[in-house]
């Protein structure tokens, strides 16, 4: 009889690539999968090869947001057949371990990131205790753990004395049916395109430096597509100096949607601020995409950031998060034509290493032990 896993996560699915592959491996290992979130009202639709629930919630943020959920996760878990518990994220965690203890089931934890140093939480004392605290009585007791990048997963390990394995978020070889033309994506054809994308384009991640820098910047438009609590600034920003034939916004999108636009763009964005643990140590999955879009890459430099940059020879750095030097940066690249086209030819060597296929391998050796 086929073996079910239940796919445990706080969004609403729909641009989650990372919980996608989990649930493609899932089903190449054998399982019946079913994945499980919310629904918001600006939900995209789902087109999987696995069955998906999404539940409308009361709540929307907050302790009771997350109260709601896991209760009804904890609900759902327990009445369901179920062979494979598969959480995502502090967030889903008490649910999924809870019932996978009652039940007897096999539990398996991927975190994203390094949850309890989050901008959102570091600024909110009591609210990161409440976190740390749960995290400090379950993570000691679970036995299959993932997280998304080495320097993360020697934080976990020290910290608990826990073996945790390495997934990190590496798309899959992709390429579109035909790649649209930037007169169809409805973006201007005379002017050299940078990319700034993410379902998580919060605060302390560069944006608004990206921004102001737009008004240094001639031959250049920054296009912004995704998701995240720092865009009603940035376009208040974008008003106030006066940049909206400078600056183009793109709601979130289905990734194959997504990379139609990156493989139009010249350089991407990833100016993430070194200012808490998360961030310090954070493996973007928009560097990967990136890469695998064939364009070179500008970067704040951050540890796991510099690693691959550095390994592949695929992009350039910023010193600091002053708009004006990011401006002459982004003008000193394309000034040299001849070192551009050379590492966006070195995207091809580490698109060819840096891909799914092969990263899922450690994932499905886990998946695979009883």
């Amino acid at each position: 009889m086929q073996k079910t896993a239940i796919v445990c996560v706080t969004n609403d699915l729909s641009t989650d690539q990372r919980v996608n592959k989990t649930c493609l491996t899932l089903q190449k290992c054998g399982y019946w999968v079913i994945e499980t979130g919310r629904l918001l009202p600006e939900s995209l639709p789902l087109e999987r090869p696995y069955f998906t629930l999404r539940r409308k919630l009361w709540f929307s943020k907050g302790p009771l947001f997350y109260a709601e959920f896991n209760i009804r996760l904890f609900l759902y878990l327990m009445t369901k057949d179920v062979d494979l518990i598969f959480a995502n994220d502090l967030d889903t965690l008490p649910a999924a371990y809870l019932a996978a203890k009652l039940r007897n089931k096999r539990l398996i934890y991927d975190t994203h990131e390094y949850y309890t140093e989050t901008p959102e939480l570091v600024n909110r004392p009591l609210v990161q205790c409440i976190w740390r605290k749960i995290e400090d009585h379950i993570f000691p007791k679970l036995t299959d753990i993932f997280t998304v990048n080495a320097s993360i997963a020697k934080l976990y390990s020290e910290k608990y004395n826990k073996k945790v394995h390495v997934s990190r978020n590496i798309p899959p070889t992709f390429a579109p049916d035909r790649l649209k033309t930037r007169r169809e994506l409805d973006l201007p054809t005379n002017k050299r395109i940078l990319i700034l994308q993410g379902t998580g384009i919060n605060v302390q991640r560069g944006a608004e430096e990206a921004v102001l820098a737009m008004q240094y910047l001639k031959n250049e438009i920054l296009l912004i597509v995704g998701s995240g609590d720092v865009f009603p600034t940035l376009k208040k920003i974008v008003e106030q100096y006066k940049l909206q034939d400078k600056v183009i916004f793109k709601p979130k999108i289905l990734f194959s949607d997504l990379r139609q636009y990156t493989m139009n763009s010249d350089l991407g964005l990833a100016i993430d601020k070194d200012t808490n643990l998360n961030y310090h140590f954070s493996l973007p999955n928009k560097l990967f995409d990136y890469i695998h879009s064939g364009i070179p890459i500008l970067s704040s430099g951050l540890i796991e950031l510099k690693q691959i940059i550095d390994q592949y020879d695929i992009g350039y750095y910023i010193q600091n998060h002053d708009p004006r030097h990011i401006a002459s940066v982004v003008e000193s690249i394309f000034a040299d034509e001849t070192r551009y086209n050379a590492l966006k030819q070195n995207t091809a060597k580490a698109k060819e290493e840096l891909c799914w296929e092969k990263e899922e391998k450690g994932l499905i050796s886990v998946i695979g032990q009883e």
